[in-house]
């Protein structure tokens, strides 16, 4: 499979996952937001994808991306659109208004295109697009809050009170595992969710149990298995899939000991910044000779026999070495 194939295959069954669950919690689940203001925001992120693409194409002479392969194409050029829609409208609240979610999702889309680095020549975004709208609409309007934990299994009992979480893992651990690789990520999260709550519960007082108790809830194991494993915000590599899912949960720790609301996106928020800084600095000349000059110096200790030759010619990231196909 290669890395295109695998891309869309897994932007194909996310789509896919994240549509069902928004259907069966309007259905079945009790969703505290309306079916308008999910719709709504999915629109709003479809246009605003269209939109962005096509000021792009204009100041590059180019064919908007969206027109070069009939509906097809345009199906799957909005699939990351439809996705984020999804994701923002299921986990905002702002009661029976719409304004917080066209805001949202402007605000997901754009931030793609706004906040991006270019690592090796090619443009990548740097912050997890409904991660980003969520931070946002909820710090920019006072009175719009975050999912409500309960929504998910409110309307659920007995059986499928342990169902629908194993579901969620079931189909979270084949996509990371068989799609995006970022099963490292996940495993790396879980346990420094752990480590920290030992550790704020021995120097802080903390309650064990009520640390661990985040765990225990459908949308932890949806901001686990769908939300923090995006590709395009996340490493490849195991080593840096370990060191990112660590550092977030040590941001997460030091945010919940400064008692920062909606603890768990901002954590996601922040690492995403500082990831984005250290790719941003590592792209700049003076760093990549540097780093070419230490690899020089460095890898005939570790057997390499040509390390010229082993060298890239930029240092890409320096938490991320992309697999190239």
């Amino acid at each position: 499979m290669t890395p295109e194939q695998a891309r869309l295959g897994a932007l194909i069954r996310f789509a896919t996952a994240i549509t069902v669950l928004n259907i069966l919690g309007h259905v079945v689940l009790g969703f505290e937001v309306s079916v308008l203001q999910t719709v709504v925001c999915t629109l709003t992120a479809y246009v605003t994808e269209i939109a962005l693409e096509i000021a792009g194409a204009w100041s590059e002479s180019r064919m908007p991306a969206f027109l070069s392969g009939g509906f097809k194409k345009l199906v799957i050029f909005l699939l990351p659109a439809h996705i984020t829609g999804m994701a923002t409208g299921m986990l905002l609240y702002a009661g029976d208004r719409l304004l917080p979610f066209v805001f949202g999702a402007i605000i997901a889309i754009s931030s793609k295109a706004i906040f991006a680095v270019t690592v090796r020549g090619k443009r990548r975004h740097i912050l997890n697009p409904s991660n980003t709208a969520i931070v946002a609409t909820v710090f920019l309007f006072p009175t719009v809050g975050a999912v409500f934990p309960y929504q998910f299994t409110e309307g659920v009992y007995g059986f499928w009170d342990w169902a629908l979480p194993a579901i969620f893992v079931a189909s979270g651990t084949f996509l990371n595992s068989r799609f995006t690789g970022k099963m490292p990520l996940i495993l790396a999260w879980l346990g420094g969710f752990v480590l920290q709550a030992v550790i704020r519960h021995f120097l802080l007082g903390s309650s064990l149990v009520t640390g661990l108790m985040p765990m225990t809830g459908v949308a932890f194991l949806l901001f686990t298995f769908y939300m923090v494993t995006d590709p395009q915000t996340s490493p490849s590599s195991v080593r840096n899939q370990i060191i990112f899912g660590l550092s977030l949960a040590a941001i997460y720790a030091v945010l919940m000991a400064l008692h920062v609301f909606f603890t768990i996106f901002v954590a996601l928020f922040i690492l995403c910044v500082c990831r984005g800084i250290i790719l941003y600095v590592c792209e700049l000349a003076p760093v990549r000779k540097a780093q070419l000059s230490v690899e020089r110096l460095l890898l005939p200790f570790f057997g390499r026999s040509s390390p010229l030759t082993s060298v890239p010619a930029t240092s890409g990231d320096m938490m991320e070495r992309m697999p190239r196909s």
